[in-house]
């Protein structure tokens, strides 16, 4: 694991322009939850993230629910849980809870319970709730390690894009199995792919070689930046412990932990091991859905990543789980 790279210098240079100078000094902290805690929570953030791409989004929901514009949501609560009412859910690390206010929507829950550390974007979620007259919507700032869950106290289990920044992953995924009941659900959309995202030699080739052969220069261009996005090393050690301490933290446990506490109902492979990489900084160059031009390369984007997706295991997955008995 290199402790230093060269994306660890252009990417500080790109976040010192996007997110200021005071920003880059949070991460001085000494309190890893301090550091965590200013990765996230800043709803007046301006972003351009990959996973923001509509067609990327339409290519996940088409994987999970068959249809490009159907999320998830509503797909597990119709597949998992028709006809049932007066649920619990529960979601760890929910940030601003966009999907859980999706489940709140639904007429099967009497309650979303979201737990963050980020009390701004929980801030945020509870006004959407507040507005939308959501009264089953339960937000609570808090260490989920601080918390107290009695044992099968809920319905459904819920991690987006979440669990890959806790530690002890087999851990909290024995207290998860607990939590629920027995008949309750475990749903993740998670990463799950190389620990503090030291990305294997093979995904750093593939994505290089499709920056230098398949994307235009006008397309690297990284976002509030003149700088040109030429290649991809992957972060170093020390930008991934100052920048946020929890980030895949034991991300590569997660498939294992959830095999040993859950039997899976489904798992779908999401990909992005080489979107990742190919769209960091420069994902802003692809939120239009009215570019032939754009549509058209970002379908041969998706077409390398399923290639390459044939002889690699995916980094992003969902699933369904029941909890094992015992």
């Amino acid at each position: 694991m290199p402790l230093l790279t060269s994306d660890d210098l252009l990417e500080t240079l790109a976040k010192l322009r996007q997110r200021g100078l005071p920003f880059l000094l949070s991460k001085l902290r000494l309190n890893a939850l301090a550091r965590t805690r200013s990765a996230f929570d800043d709803p007046t953030l301006r972003a351009a993230n990959w996973w923001q791409v509509p067609i990327v989004r339409r290519r996940w929901n088409q994987r999970i629910t068959g249809q490009p514009a159907r999320a998830y949501e509503a797909y597990v609560a119709e597949k998992y849980l028709a006809g049932r009412t007066g649920l619990r859910l529960l979601s760890l690390g929910s940030g601003a809870a966009s999907h859980e206010l999706a489940f709140a929507r639904l007429p099967h829950f009497a309650e979303v319970h979201c737990v963050d550390i980020a009390a701004r974007l929980l801030a945020q979620a509870a006004a959407t709730a507040q507005r939308e007259g959501l009264t089953n919507f339960r937000p609570e700032v808090a260490d989920v390690n601080t918390l107290d869950l009695p044992p099968a106290s809920y319905d459904v289990v819920l991690f987006h894009s979440a669990l890959h920044h806790f530690n002890d992953v087999t851990g909290v995924l024995a207290r998860m199995r607990r939590v629920l009941r027995p008949d309750g659900l475990l749903v993740l959309n998670d990463y799950v792919g190389p620990a503090r995202l030291q990305w294997t030699a093979a995904q750093l080739a593939e994505a290089n070689r499709i920056l230098r052969e398949v994307v235009p220069a006008r397309f690297r261009v990284r976002y509030l930046s003149r700088q040109l996005k030429t290649g991809v090393s992957g972060p170093g050690l020390w930008r991934m412990r100052l920048a946020d301490p929890s980030e895949a933290a034991e991300s590569d446990r997660i498939v294992p932990g959830l095999h040993q506490h859950f039997a899976p109902l489904e798992e779908v492979a999401l990909g992005g091991n080489i979107l990742t990489l190919v769209l960091k900084d420069i994902a802003h160059h692809f939120m239009r859905d009215d570019d032939p031009e754009t549509q058209q390369l970002l379908a041969t984007l998706c077409e390398l990543e399923d290639a390459f997706l044939e002889k690699h295991p995916s980094d992003l997955l969902f699933g369904v789980y029941r909890p094992l008995p015992g």
